[in-house]
């Protein structure tokens, strides 16, 4: 009898799922990177740019920073909003000056040219493009003020992503191309912001609670409450419910597709032909194994692994999904798991 795995890697199989030009959304990003090294995090977000994949942070909510860096943060959000930013600086503030310095970069050729250029062999033309670039790079970074990132350290990642998209162009829309690796690095320092500042475990937390509200405001009202409902009872904005909404929406479709995608079940009536064959003696020998664990076991490993189709939980999501805590959950694993070891021995 061949050995089940019982520890399938979340990353690798929805890197499976996802093809180039689909969207992976922030929040279910940092679900599946939640238990990895930031070695392995920084090989993953490389692993979608190499497969054209695009990390959408549209889901992750506002974040304006805390400490020492939170008053800063929400400055520049506000003189990125008024259009003044660099004027209302102070004369030796570190932003000022870069922004300063850029402003003095002289105006280059015709971007569509230069790409040409560029693609001809002119390597000089890589340096023309960069400059006659940056402006969309400062468009986008102003754009993601408000999202726990200081804008120096934006403009940096944006004119990394600029320069490796000047690398990587090989023909076509060049602005179309540029400012896909523009967002695409800005993104990448947002996600790792918010991974650093624990926004994966407040979403998870904030999702529960807003499921949770939402079902006892239907209980109570007899009608699906408003969104303004939800948020004066969660005593947040209506703009971090609308956050928890969209999640949850993706969630649900994802959950669908993951549905129309698992194998249908087998009618038995249809298939006695294929009962003797290894497939069918390996599926029955898992069902036999699971049904000698308690119900709540049994739950905890079909969530866990994806038993039952779709992609395998962290054990925080499973805890949120059964009402148990993240220890809880990897007790009744550990256990589950043992008990399946012996009776395999």
């Amino acid at each position: 009898m061949m050995e089940f795995e019982f520890e399938p890697f979340a990353w690798d199989l929805a890197m499976k799922q996802l093809k180039p030009g689909d969207r992976l959304s922030a929040v279910r990003c940092l679900a599946l990177l939640e238990d990895m090294s930031d070695a392995d995090v920084e090989t993953a977000l490389f692993d979608l740019e190499e497969k054209g994949i695009t990390l959408d942070i549209s889901d992750l909510p506002k974040d304006s920073g805390s400490g020492e860096t939170a008053a800063r943060l929400q400055q520049e959000q506000r003189l990125a909003k008024n259009g003044n930013l660099a004027e209302e600086l102070s004369e030796n503030d570190a932003l000022r000056l870069y922004l300063e310095e850029l402003s003095q970069i002289p105006e280059t050729g015709d971007i569509n040219s230069l790409a040409e250029q560029y693609l001809s062999g002119d390597m000089d033309a890589a340096k023309e493009l960069a400059q006659a670039s940056l402006h969309l790079v400062l468009e986008r970074v102003y754009e993601m003020t408000g999202r726990g990132v200081l804008l120096l350290d934006l403009i940096q990642e944006g004119s990394l992503g600029l320069w490796q998209g000047i690398g990587r162009y090989h023909g076509g829309d060049f602005n179309h191309h540029i400012l896909w690796w523009i967002d695409q690095y800005l993104a990448k320092v947002v996600l790792l912001q918010a991974r650093e500042s624990g926004v994966g475990e407040k979403m998870r937390t904030g999702l529960k609670d807003f499921r949770d509200m939402d079902n006892q405001l239907l209980s109570q009202l007899g009608r699906n409450p408003s969104l303004e409902e939800i948020a004066e009872a969660l005593h947040i904005s209506v703009e971090e419910a609308a956050v928890y909404e969209a999640a949850l929406n993706q969630a649900r479709a994802r959950q669908r597709i993951d549905a129309e995608r698992a194998p249908k079940e087998e009618d038995p009536d249809d298939n006695q032909h294929v009962e003797n064959t290894a497939y069918f003696q390996e599926r029955q020998r898992v069902q036999e194994l699971l049904s000698t664990l308690s119900q709540q076991e049994k739950k905890v490993l079909v969530y866990r692994f994806a038993l039952k189709g779709g992609i395998p939980l962290t054990p925080e999501a499973t805890a949120a999904e059964l009402g148990l805590t993240k220890s809880e959950v990897m007790k009744i694993e550990r256990a589950a798991l043992q008990k399946l070891r012996k009776q395999q021995q």
